[in-house]
């Protein structure tokens, strides 16, 4: 099977489904648990926008002309706390109205540990199992990214905003009772979202009554030791498939995140 690579498609059953997108193609990861893969990067990366052919992938899968011209690409994606749609100087105002402009959600997630995060509210679960979270509970749902960047500061400020992916492959975390977390922290930030309400609106923001989703990874053993494969450095990586985690493949021999090869073209074998 020979393409350019995509990030993972995942699919939350018992434990997750992975697809592998190469091309045209697809091919289906869980099956090959405990046997050899091999993916080979064959020197050359396509723009996952525009198609050009790129000497180096920018903000994971873009070549330099649209990671400076694309929304998808700008500050306010990792930031979205400095989203400036309302100051009419967004790199293209339609998709950040279909992208941005729409109802967010504000979660607690289990990583490498107690977590804040957002997403759009038609990534979930696919943004949980993304970032390798083993539990997730929406607290707070949200009339635009941006007020949902503004609540996320806020909460991280009492507990982290990030994953540690090298202690999210070497295991799962233990069990956080996220619902009495969210109970903890919500009375600890209600002046700023008095603030905010009173800003943006009665229905800029919603607390959220949800249940805690569980998310099972297909993991055969988790590495004790963690090495990452580079496709730049290292074009051929192979080993036995031991388990998918996030956006990562884990290997007998170390791991790789799919996700930020976008665009490389590659050939694989099973």
């Amino acid at each position: 099977m020979q393409g350019t690579l995509r990030k993972m498609k995942t699919k939350l059953n018992e434990v997750v489904g992975y697809t592998l997108p190469v091309g045209d193609q697809s091919l289906q990861l869980n099956p090959l648990l405990n046997q050899n893969l091999e993916l080979e990067f064959l020197g050359q990366i396509y723009c996952q926008n525009c198609g050009r052919k790129t000497s180096k992938s920018f903000s994971q899968g873009y070549c330099y002309p649209c990671m400076k011209s694309l929304a998808a690409c700008d500050i306010c994606i990792l930031k979205p706390e400095q989203c400036h749609f309302h100051m009419g100087t967004c790199r293209e105002p339609e998709w950040g109205q279909h992208n941005c402009m729409v109802d967010h959600v504000v979660y607690l997630a289990n990583t490498s540990a107690l977590k804040v995060g957002i997403t759009r509210q038609s990534q979930i679960p696919t943004r949980w199992i993304d970032q390798g979270a083993t539990e997730a509970l929406p607290i707070y749902q949200v009339k635009s990214r941006h007020i949902s960047g503004l609540v996320e500061v806020k909460l991280a400020q009492l507990m982290s905003d990030k994953t540690n992916w090298r202690a999210m492959l070497k295991g799962n975390n233990d069990p956080i009772p996220l619902d009495e977390k969210a109970h903890e922290v919500r009375p600890q930030i209600q002046e700023t979202i008095f603030a905010l309400l009173k800003k943006y609106g009665e229905n800029a923001i919603h607390q959220l009554d949800a249940t805690v989703t569980k998310i099972n990874y297909p993991v055969k053993r988790f590495p004790k030791k963690i090495s990452s494969f580079n496709f730049d450095k290292t074009p051929l990586v192979s080993g036995i498939l031991m388990g998918i985690k996030g956006q990562y493949l884990i290997f007998d021999s170390g791991v790789i995140n799919i996700r930020k090869f976008t665009g490389y073209e590659i050939e694989v074998r099973a």
